[in-house]
């Protein structure tokens, strides 16, 4: 099989590669994880990964996503907040050690590319991808090319501000848009109505075993699934938020599409329908003018490694392969 990469998606506690082909199917993986405190031993366990996966099957180049700015030469990880990289030529030193041409993307980006080639976005030429997990991360493509801003770091939509002086994100500033709208920001509604109304979180706390600090997000989305009144009030939340948010993106951007991905959208219909019904309430000239469509991700945890390896197959700017568009 010819025209293999391996995409790797670099995470704060997982490193995930695999070997993808030309139509996007992972054909074997590999999982590591992530040291994210000492940055050579994070390379060494790329470099590790990848040379794994080389044993049975021929590649020809390394695509990388990295959850942090990237600069816009595809090779340096500027800032990464969850990593100890800070001016990280991760391109450079990867392609010394293992002499194949390496590319890194911002992981929301991969994701978002991912998306548009081959899961929700692939009928549309110009979408906006976010992932909603412990943060909000997010990915553009408009006329079928990835928007990556003069510097290399579009859409960092997580970083928005919605509150002015809001709650304090580990950005460094106030109200960020992920302070009220990711999987974060699910918990802390739902152990707050715990503590202050344990009777409306009754479902919630049977869950924890009464501690409403250990109520977790896979917690709050089995039970909203299953009907319980507080956790749907805790989607009714972040769906808001969410909602509110797009709507503002569509102001700038007018996509045709919105795709909802990252650990949160595990929630399904749950979250996607408060979503859309918030976002066409709040959607300037509505009644005027197309809606965007908003669809739920389809490649799931695959996303990132399928995205970061089409990118390094497809350099961005040559043509995509086995499409006009």
């Amino acid at each position: 099989m010819s025209d293999l990469t391996v995409g790797v998606d670099v995470g704060g506690t997982k490193i995930a590669a695999g070997v993808v082909d030309e139509d996007g199917k992972l054909i074997a993986s590999t999982r590591r994880e992530t040291p994210a405190t000492d940055t050579a031993m994070v390379l060494e366990a790329i470099g590790d990964a990848v040379r794994e996966l080389q044993v049975a099957h021929e590649v020809v180049s390394v695509g990388i996503g990295a959850a942090g700015f990237v600069d816009a030469g595809r090779a340096k990880v500027m800032f990464a907040p969850n990593l100890a990289w800070r001016d990280e030529d991760l391109g450079g030193e990867l392609t010394s050690r293992l002499g194949l041409p390496v590319v890194v993307e911002n992981d929301a980006n991969a994701a978002a590319w991912a998306e548009w080639r081959f899961g929700a976005g692939r009928d549309h030429d110009d979408l906006v991808a976010i992932t909603v997990g412990t943060g909000i991360g997010g990915g553009l493509v408009t006329n079928g090319r990835l928007l990556r801003g003069g510097f290399g770091v579009a859409a960092e939509i997580g970083h928005v501000t919605m509150v002015p002086y809001g709650r304090r994100c580990g950005c460094g500033l106030r109200g960020c848009w992920e302070q009220y709208g990711s999987g974060r920001a699910l918990v802390t509604e739902a152990r707050e109505i715990a503590r202050h109304s344990p009777a409306f979180a009754s479902g919630l706390l049977a869950a924890a075993g009464g501690d409403p600090e250990a109520i977790t997000g896979e917690m709050v989305t089995a039970n909203a699934q299953e009907g319980d009144v507080g956790a749907l009030h805790c989607f009714d939340e972040i769906g808001r938020w969410i909602g509110l948010g797009l709507a503002q993106l569509a102001a700038v951007l007018d996509p045709s599409l919105f795709v909802i991905g990252g650990g949160v959208s595990a929630a399904g219909e749950v979250l996607r329908e408060r979503v859309e019904n918030v976002f066409r309430a709040n959607l300037t000239g509505r009644g005027h003018r197309p809606v965007a469509e908003v669809r739920l991700a389809e490649l799931g945890w695959e996303s990132g490694m399928v995205g970061a390896a089409d990118l390094a197959r497809t350099k961005y700017d040559s043509a995509v392969p086995g499409s006009d568009r």
